[in-house]
C-alpha cells in the first residue's frame, strides 16, 4: 500500500521522544516500511531523517531542551502555524495518490477537510475529546467520511458521545528494545518518567516517594516551565534526582534498576506507554486508578489507588516492590507486543482502502 501518515506537530518525531505519541508515530512508520509499504510521514522538520519525512512545519524555533517553540516577533503563533501547515497539506494530499491517509495529528483541520479529498482517511483518537477536535468530529459525523479507531476501551468510552463502539487497537511497544531486569539495582530507588507537565502529576509522585522514604529518580523534559517552577522546585531535596531526557538504552537501565515505577496521571489518560515500558523492564507499577491504567495493570504487575490519595500511593509503592519481576516481564511481552498492534493497524488500513476503492468502482 501507499500510505500517508499525518503526525502531530507539537514535537519532532525523533528520539529521545517527548512523549508516547512521538514513540507511536516513529515505530508505526518504521514498521509499516519494513513490511514493504510505501510510507510518507508528514511531520515537523527536525524529525528523524531516517524516516520517510516530508516536513510541513519548521523546527527552527523549537527548543529541544524544553520542548517548546520559542516565540519571536516574526514567528506566527503555534496555533496559526499548525493550522496553515495542515491546511496546505490537505489541499494537496490527493496529489500523492495514497491508498490511505493515516491521521495521527490530534488536529481539527484533517478532520474538517477530509470530505473535500478523495483519498480515504483513518483517524486514531489518541486523546479524550477536547474542544476543537470534538467540534470537528461532531460536524464530520453528520456526513461521515472518516474511519476512526482508538487506543483503549477507556478512550472509546470517552468518545461514546460522538460515536458508538469505536474500534480499539491497544498500543504496543518494541519489546526488543526493552531488556527485562529480574533484579533491581543495589541503590534502592523508585522511578518516574515522562513529560514534566501538570497532566502527568510528578508533584504527587514526589510527595508519595517522600512519604514512603524512598529516593525518586525522575527522567523527562520540562514540558511546562510554569508548573515546574511552582509545583516541582519547592518539593526538591536530596532524595529527588532529576535526570533529564534519557536515550532509550539509558532509560531502560534506569527503569529496570528501580524497585518500582510511579505512574501518576491527573487526567483520563487514554493509554500510557510508560506502563508498558516499565512492565517490559520487569519493574512493578504503583499508580492512580485513572484513565486506561486499570486496563493495563493487573494485580500481579502493580497496585493502583484512588487519584490523589498520597498516603495510599506511598503504601502501594512499598507493597508493589514485592511483586514478581519475572511474572511482570512475561505479562508485558504477552500484552504489549508492537507486532500485534502493527498487524491490526495493517489489516485496518488495507480493509478501509479496499472498501473505499470498491465503492468508487461501483459508482463509476
Amino acid at each position: 500500500m501507499k500510505i500517508g501518515i499525518i503526525s502531530h506537530l507539537k514535537h519532532p518525531i525523533i528520539a529521545p521522544f517527548a512523549g508516547g505519541l512521538e514513540v507511536f508515530t516513529h515505530h508505526i512508520t518504521k514498521e509499516l516500511q519494513l513490511r514493504g509499504h510505501e510510507v510518507t510521514l508528514f511531520a515537523s522538520s527536525a524529525s528523524d531523517p531516517v524516516l520517510p519525512l516530508v516536513p510541513i512545519l519548521s523546527d527552527e524555533h523549537y527548543d529541544t531542551d524544553t520542548g517548546i517553540r520559542i516565540k519571536s516577533r516574526d514567528l506566527p503563533s503555534e496555533y496559526i502555524a499548525e493550522h496553515h501547515a495542515y491546511y496546505q497539506l490537505m489541499t494537496k494530499i490527493d496529489a500523492y495518490q495514497f491508498d490511505i491517509v493515516f491521521n495521527n495529528s490530534l488536529h481539527y483541520i484533517p478532520i474538517t477537510m477530509a470530505n473535500i479529498i478523495s483519498t480515504p482517511v483513518i483517524t486514531v483518537l489518541h486523546t479524550p475529546p477536547f474542544y476543537e477536535l470534538g467540534l470537528a468530529i461532531a460536524a464530520e459525523r453528520q456526513t461521515p467520511v472518516i474511519d476512526y479507531v482508538t487506543v483503549s476501551a477507556q478512550n472509546a468510552k470517552s468518545w461514546s458521545g460522538y460515536m458508538k463502539d469505536c474500534p480499539v487497537i491497544p498500543n504496543g511497544i518494541n519489546l526488543d528494545d526493552w531488556q527485562a531486569y529480574l533484579y533491581p539495582a543495589d541503590d534502592e530507588y523508585a522511578v518516574w518518567f515522562g513529560r514534566i507537565h501538570p497532566d502527568k502529576g510528578l508533584h504527587l509522585a514526589i510527595q508519595a516517594a517522600k512519604l514512603a522514604g524512598m529516593k525518586l529518580k525522575v527522567a523527562g523534559g520540562i514540558a511546562d516551565p510554569s508548573y515546574y517552577k511552582s509545583h516541582i522546585v519547592p518539593l526538591l531535596n536530596d532524595s529527588i534526582e532529576l535526570m533529564g531526557l534519557q536515550d532509550q538504552r539509558s532509560l531502560n537501565k534506569l527503569i529496570g534498576g528501580a524497585r518500582v515505577c510511579l505512574v501518576t496521571p491527573c487526567w483520563q489518560e487514554p493509554f500510557g506507554l510508560v506502563v508498558a515500558e516499565a512492565l517490559a523492564c520487569g519493574t512493578p507499577v504503583a499508580g492512580f486508578r485513572m484513565g486506561a491504567l486499570p486496563d493495563l495493570v493487573s494485580k500481579e504487575t502493580g497496585i493502583l489507588v484512588e487519584f490523589g490519595d498520597i498516603e495510599a500511593l506511598a503504601n502501594a509503592l512499598k507493597n508493589a516492590m514485592a511483586l514478581d519481576r519475572m511474572v511482570i516481564s512475561a505479562y508485558a511481552r504477552e500484552q504489549f507486543d508492537i507486532k500485534i498492534m502493527i498487524d491490526r493497524y495493517e489489516q485496518l488500513l488495507e480493509s478501509v482502502a479496499d472498501s473505499k476503492l470498491d465503492a468508487k468502482h461501483a459508482i463509476s
